[in-house]
C-alpha cells in the first residue's frame, strides 16, 4: 500500500503501465506553438550536423572519428592517440560535471530539447507517424478499427518508413566509428567480403526500428540513467517545466454566467435593479484559479505525464505543455506562463535565483577542470617520441675517453600531415648522438622506429646513471622532448 500523501499517489505508477502492469499505449497530441517550433529548428540543425559532418575531411581524414576498435579517434581534426588516453579520462570528469552543473541549474532541459532519442522520436518519426495516420484520436480509431486495406497500407507504409530511417541512422552512427569510406565499401562491395560489418548493420537497425517504433518513450521513463540523476542533482532553485499552482489552483473548467431564476416571491413586484433581480438572488461561485482544466498539457506530453502534480522524473523538459497551455490562453484571453520554466522557489516567492552557492561551487571546480583541460590540450606534442636503452645491452667503451649506450626509439606521429626533415640532438653541450641509418619522413598517423647510439665523455658522467635529455626536430623547430639515462660504470 502506498505511503505516500494522497495528493502525490501518481508516484506510485508509471503513466504508461496499467494497475495489472500492462503497457499503456501513448497516443500525444501533435504540438503546435513558438517552443515547437524552436525545437524543430534546432532539430533540423543537429540532424544536418550528425548526417553530415561524416563527410566533412581535413586532410583526408574525417572531422570526427571514434574508432573504438582500433583506438583511433579524431576530433575536429586532432588525431588522439591511446597515449592520449588521460586527456580522454580528463574529459569525460569534465563531461560528467558539466551535466551535474546543468542539471542542477536547467533541470532535464538537455532530454527535450538536444538528446538524440527525443529528437528522432518526436521530430522524425513521430511527425511521419502524424503525417501517415492523423493525430491522436485518429491514430485511435485505427488501432482499434479492424485490419482494412486503409490501415494495411498506412501500417506497412509506416513501418517501412521507420525501418528505412533506421538503417540510415545506422550507417550515421557507423560512419563516426569507422569513416564514411569504410562504410561506402560495406555499401557497394560484395557482402562476403564485409560480412561482419553487414550483419552489425542488420542487428543494429532492427535494434533502433524496434526502439521508436516500439519501444518509444520506455528509453526516457525506465532505462536512461540521466532521469535517476534529476532526483539527486534537482534542487528547489533548478529552473525546469513546472506549473504554478499558486496561480492555478484551485482548477475549474470555463462556465457562462447565470442567473438564478425570479423567485416566485417576487412575482408582480416593483424590482429595484435594472437587471432584474435584487443582492439576496446572487449565485455565490467559488473563486477558481487561473486553470481551466482542458487537460490539453497531459494530451500533448510525449511521456504521458500531468505536469500539474509537480516536477516528476518523467519529464523530459520537451515544453510541449508550455505550448499548449498558451495555446488556450490566448484563445480565452488570459495571461500566459501558468506552465512556463522556472524554479519551485520562484512560483512560491514570485522571484527567479540561478545563481546559489552550490552551483557556484559547481562552477569554480568546473572552471578550473576547463584550465587544466586546455593546459594539457595546448601542451600536447604532435610526436610522441618513446627512447629506451636496448634490453641487454651494457655501455661500450668507443675510446679511453668515451663510452656509449644502444637505444631504440619510436616515433608516433600523431597529425594528418606526413612529418619530414626529422632529427634528434642531445639537449647538453656535450657528447653526440650517432644515428644506426636515417630517421625516415613519418606518415600521417603513423610510425617510425630505429636505433641511435649516445656517445659521453668519461668526465661528465655523475655515477652509474647519467640522466640525458634528447630533443626531437622536425624542419628545424622543436615538436619535443624526452629524458632518458645514460649506463655507465659504477664508482
Amino acid at each position: 500500500m502506498s505511503q505516500l500523501p494522497p495528493h502525490e499517489t501518481y508516484r506510485d505508477h508509471l503513466s504508461t503501465v496499467d494497475g495489472s502492469g500492462s503497457r499503456v499505449w501513448l497516443y500525444p497530441k501533435k504540438p503546435s506553438g513558438k517552443f515547437y517550433r524552436w525545437r524543430s529548428y534546432l532539430s533540423y540543425f543537429l540532424l544536418l550536423l550528425l548526417f553530415g559532418l561524416p563527410f566533412v575531411k581535413v586532410h583526408g581524414d574525417p572531422i570526427l572519428l571514434f574508432n573504438v576498435l582500433e583506438g583511433r579517434f579524431i576530433i575536429f581534426g586532432i588525431v588522439f592517440t591511446p597515449q592520449d588516453l588521460h586527456l580522454f579520462a580528463l574529459a569525460m570528469i569534465t563531461l560528467m560535471l558539466f551535466v551535474v552543473l546543468f542539471t542542477v541549474v536547467f533541470g532535464r532541459l538537455f532530454c527535450g530539447w538536444v538528446c538524440p532519442q527525443t529528437i528522432f522520436m518526436e521530430m522524425v518519426f513521430r511527425k511521419i507517424e502524424y503525417w501517415i495516420e492523423g493525430d491522436a484520436n485518429q491514430q485511435r480509431r485505427l488501432n482499434r478499427g479492424p485490419w482494412t486495406a486503409t490501415k494495411v497500407r498506412k501500417k506497412a507504409l509506416k513501418h517501412f518508413l521507420f525501418f528505412a530511417i533506421a538503417v540510415l541512422i545506422v550507417h550515421a552512427f557507423l560512419s563516426y566509428l569507422i569513416g564514411v569510406d569504410e562504410v561506402g565499401k560495406i555499401i557497394s562491395e560484395p557482402i562476403h567480403q564485409h560480412l561482419g560489418g553487414f550483419v552489425a548493420m542488420l542487428v543494429f537497425s532492427g535494434l533502433f526500428y524496434g526502439v521508436f517504433a516500439f519501444f518509444r518513450e520506455q528509453v526516457c521513463l525506465a532505462v536512461c540513467p540521466y532521469g535517476r540523476l534529476q532526483d539527486v542533482l534537482l534542487v528547489k532553485d533548478s529552473i525546469v517545466v513546472i506549473y504554478d499552482w499558486v496561480r492555478g489552483e484551485p482548477r475549474g473548467k470555463m462556465k457562462k454566467k447565470r442567473r438564478a431564476p425570479r423567485p416566485a416571491a417576487l412575482a408582480g413586484a416593483t424590482i429595484p435593479y435594472s437587471d432584474g433581480y435584487t443582492a439576496s438572488d446572487v449565485i455565490s461561485v467559488p473563486k477558481l484559479g487561473d486553470c481551466v482544466d482542458c487537460r490539453l498539457c497531459v494530451q500533448v506530453c510525449p511521456t504521458g505525464i500531468d505536469i500539474r502534480n509537480g516536477t516528476q522524473l518523467e519529464c523530459v523538459n520537451c515544453t510541449a505543455c508550455m505550448d499548449a497551455c498558451d495555446g488556450v490562453r490566448r484563445k480565452i484571453n488570459r495571461a500566459e506562463g501558468l506552465i512556463r520554466q522556472d524554479s519551485e522557489h520562484g512560483i512560491k516567492k514570485g522571484q527567479q535565483k540561478i545563481v546559489t552557492p552550490r552551483e557556484l561551487d559547481y562552477s569554480v571546480v568546473l572552471g578550473l577542470l576547463l584550465v587544466f583541460q586546455v593546459l594539457l590540450f595546448s601542451t600536447r606534442s604532435e610526436v610522441e617520441t618513446l627512447i629506451l636503452r636496448t634490453p641487454g645491452m651494457l655501455y661500450q667503451e668507443v675510446d679511453e675517453q668515451h663510452l656509449s649506450n644502444l637505444y631504440n626509439y619510436q616515433l608516433i606521429n600523431k597529425t594528418n600531415l606526413t612529418i619530414q626533415d626529422l632529427e634528434l640532438r642531445l639537449q647538453a653541450d656535450y657528447g653526440r648522438i650517432e644515428l644506426v641509418g636515417n630517421i625516415p619522413d613519418i606518415p600521417k598517423q603513423e610510425l617510425s622506429e630505429g636505433a641511435f647510439f649516445i656517445i659521453l665523455p668519461r668526465a661528465q658522467l655523475t655515477g652509474r646513471k647519467t640522466r640525458l635529455a634528447i630533443e626531437v626536430y622536425a624542419g628545424g623547430q622543436l615538436i619535443d622532448r624526452v629524458k632518458t639515462n645514460f649506463l655507465g660504470p659504477a664508482h
